[in-house]
């Protein structure tokens, strides 16, 4: 069963994530949204896949790490900022959620040793941990579409990780719950370089399934195949009809039907998989009308 993002738990999600190192306890958290903590943590866990401390941490550690690449600051002042006690607690906490320590993770560094990609990457961290399990989700919103706007432009060549599978079409937003973590998770832990928001792309599209490729988006190759179900691909440089769609994820298809038209109108031709970034994190933004999802159709 789908499950849908209600404003008020998007509205507690922005609050929190507010909250860098605010107290964000069950009993803060269930204060702040006006309900027991019962009553929280069943609604919290079943809306965004966690519990509210398992969410918080993930997304404190994620933000702590990628900080640890992209400055010099000391790994206690980092610790502080991001809401943890003490060094020592930060310490046990990021080993057990990296493998390693903040020492050695931080020695180790990115697969690209650029200081510009450390501050992107240290960026789409931060935009994009809060929720990466949650794009495509629907929502309560039923207002009416935003009109769209199409331009061509010249795009370069994008480096990712992938997974792919092929799937019945109301089980995308699954699917991406299910795979952008991992992805995301394996490229922080491995220190490859993220450039940009994850995306969705979608090499075949039948009548009732898909084939469907989560990815999250890097700086540069990556050093290794990864294996596991992961694979590394490269999206060619070349011409593409690009348009960012207003408001919530379950309005998208409206998006594509013009950018169809648009198309056949210019005399165009696709020239490979169409895929959608997800430009804005429903954990930041709690209204649905304010997200943006770049849609990238390729043409020949």
């Amino acid at each position: 069963m789908a499950v849908t993002l209600t404003r008020d738990i998007l509205r507690l999600l922005a609050a929190v994530n507010d909250r860098r190192r605010g107290d964000v306890s069950l009993s803060a958290l269930s204060a702040l949204a006006h309900r027991s903590p019962f009553n929280l943590h069943r609604r919290f866990r079943q809306a965004v896949g966690e519990t509210p401390k398992a969410y918080t941490s993930r997304v404190r550690l994620a933000r702590a790490a990628a900080e640890l690449l992209s400055t010099d600051r000391a790994t206690s002042a980092i610790a502080l900022d991001h809401g943890f006690g003490s060094h020592e607690v930060f310490t046990r906490a990021f080993t057990r959620h990296f493998g390693v320590s903040p020492r050695t993770y931080r020695a180790r560094g990115l697969h690209v040793d650029d200081d510009r990609a450390a501050a992107v990457h240290a960026a789409t961290v931060s935009a994009v941990a809060p929720c990466v399990g949650l794009y495509r989700r629907t929502t309560t919103e039923r207002n009416p579409p935003v009109p769209v706007d199409i331009v061509v432009k010249e795009l370069p060549v994008t480096y990712a990780l992938i997974m792919r599978r092929r799937i019945a079409r109301e089980e995308v937003a699954a699917t991406l719950g299910e795979f952008l973590p991992v992805l995301f998770a394996y490229a922080q832990r491995h220190g490859l370089a993220m450039s940009g928001p994850p995306f969705a792309r979608y090499p075949e599209i039948g009548m009732g399934s898909l084939v469907i490729e989560g990815g999250v988006q890097l700086a540069a190759p990556a050093p290794h195949e990864p294996g596991d179900g992961i694979e590394a691909l490269t999206i060619p440089a070349g011409p593409a009809a690009v348009a960012i769609h207003h408001g919530p994820y379950e309005r998208l298809p409206e998006t594509y039907q013009v950018i169809e038209s648009w198309i056949q109108d210019e005399g165009r031709s696709a020239a490979g998989p169409p895929r959608e970034i997800y430009l804005t994190d429903p954990g930041e933004r709690p209204d649905p009308e304010t997200w943006e999802t770049e849609i990238i159709q390729p043409l020949t």
